[in-house]
């Protein structure tokens, strides 16, 4: 008895045994959906690539399921993954050219049993970037692509060819304390590939330097506790990678991709169907519906990471100042922010931008002073738990002022909830923003946001579903990254989950 319930509890926390459940289950559940989507019933006919990726996925499906039975026989007999089984793993690595990103992660979980949280960061890196060439290289079917796309596609090489050196090197070199003086050279550098918005390279380059410097030990231990928990949630994991890469993607059009397909009428080809030149099709107007989603990821992401970074500011400002000073302070704080919060903040939203007009700047005002009372309340609830702790007291004996004890020893201490609550919030910026673009309310309509194009293709959902469909499955992807992300943090910040 006691033997199974050890078996049972290596099944639950091995990373790669609960990594090839999620790997089987997606790759199998895309499968399905490429061949629902590969026969054209309009036409009677198959769709031949569609009908390729079903193929792969399938195989990979059932290749997954068989390396799961041996990790759980080894984990059985053995109590730990032997080699024979890591070496399955190669093979999976190969499934990147196919975008199965659940399985291209969970073969560099599988080869490598010194996983570090620097060897993530370089994986996920290299993935991200074989993403950014992958999609940049749907423009060679346009008939022309910008001037500076060899250019930016040739750094993309090398930089995917640093990465995956990377990889190698934190397996080798890299372990949970410690890297050798000389990776701060690399670590260095790959902070400046940061202007390509891969985070990953940027988590990357400060872990390696954290540990080349050999700084605080302690602190050291803390980051690394702190990714640890969030790299062995998977779900958090991917949800982090998709943010990344659709971050990475809006930075890096601009190198990539023309903006003259996204806003540029074309009435030769009105609501094409996807195809090689236009593989997502297009809308009423004849616009690449790929490249207006691509630019189109921009404005999503700006909107929501400043309306939720503004209200987080100046409520955790408010919130601060009325935990801490109490009484008098806190009722007119508070008592204001009542007021704010009882006006709905999508009807406070509306009010604002019919006032001062339809733009990017107006749509983050209107958002962020809806979103203040909550944060402002989430602040003062910490600030009035920590205000009376020993190092609060020992700041004020010690003549620190009211200013020094707020912001350097309180606040630092409270961020952990505020930056949950903040990763939680953006997901739902998101969506506010893709609503009052559909309503005519947020960007103007001929810019591409992913508001804009759905609101297009809601008049196009019977005959043209498409135009609809892709915007749609992107905001929910990123909305749903955002709450993955957030819940992996929680996790990992909270000791009560220790």
């Amino acid at each position: 008895m006691k033997n199974i319930l050890h078996v049972k509890l290596l099944l639950k926390i091995t990373q790669e045994y609960v990594n090839s459940h999620f790997t089987f289950v997606f790759s199998l559940l895309f499968s399905l959906l490429f061949l629902a989507y590969s026969y054209n019933f309009s036409t009677h006919s198959w769709r031949p690539v569609v009908l390729l990726f079903f193929v792969i996925y399938a195989i990979t499906a059932i290749y997954v399921a068989f390396v799961n039975l041996r990790i759980k026989r080894d984990l059985a007999k053995f109590g730990e993954i032997q080699r024979g089984t890591r070496i399955f793993g190669y093979p999976l690595l190969l499934t990147v050219l196919s975008g199965n990103i659940f399985s291209t992660s969970f073969a560099f979980m599988l080869v490598s049993t010194r996983k570090t949280a620097e060897y993530t960061f370089a994986a996920y890196a290299f993935i991200t970037q074989l993403f950014i060439i992958g999609i940049a290289a749907l423009n060679l079917f346009k008939p022309y692509v910008t001037d500076t796309f060899l250019l930016a596609m040739s750094v993309f090489f090398i930089l995917a060819l640093i990465y995956i050196v990377m990889t190698i090197l934190c397996v080798k070199f890299v372990t949970p304390t410690a890297a050798p003086r000389w990776m701060l050279i690399p670590g260095i550098l790959l902070l400046l590939a940061t202007f390509t918005g891969n985070l990953f390279a940027t988590l990357l380059g400060y872990s390696l330097i954290q540990k080349a410097i050999k700084a605080n030990p302690s602190s050291i231990e803390k980051w690394q506790k702190i990714w640890e928990k969030i790299l062995r949630n998977t779900m958090a994991v991917f949800g982090l990678f998709f943010i990344i890469f659709m971050f990475s993607l809006s930075v890096t059009s601009t190198w990539t991709f023309d903006y003259d397909f996204a806003t540029e009428n074309n009435y030769g080809a009105l609501l094409q169907t996807p195809s090689l030149e236009y593989p997502l099709g297009t809308d009423n107007y004849g616009r690449d519906l790929f490249s207006r989603i691509v630019f189109g990821a921009r404005i999503s992401l700006i909107v929501g990471f400043f309306s939720t970074i503004i209200p987080a500011l100046v409520g955790g400002a408010l919130g601060a100042f009325s935990g801490y000073y109490g009484k008098t302070t806190d009722n007119v704080i508070m008592r204001s922010l009542d007021i704010l919060y009882a006006i709905p903040g999508i009807l406070l939203a509306i009010a604002i931008i019919a006032a001062f007009g339809a733009n990017t700047i107006n749509l983050i005002i209107a958002l962020s002073v809806g979103a203040i009372p909550t944060y402002a309340r989430t602040m003062r609830a910490n600030v009035m738990q920590l205000a009376n702790f020993e190092f609060v007291e020992s700041a004020r004996a010690l003549g620190a002022s009211d200013a020094a004890i707020i912001f350097k020893h309180i606040v630092p201490n409270s961020l952990a909830p505020m930056i949950v609550k903040a990763t939680l919030t953006i997901g739902g910026a998101v969506i506010s923003t893709s609503s009052l673009s559909f309503l005519g309310l947020g960007i103007e309509p001929h810019i591409p946001e992913w508001g804009n194009i759905l609101k297009v293709g809601s008049t196009y959902l019977e005959t043209h579903s498409y135009v609809a469909i892709f915007p749609g499955l992107c905001i929910m992807l990123l909305v749903l990254s955002f709450n993955f992300l957030g819940d992996g943090l929680r996790d990992a910040l909270d000791p009560k989950t220790n």
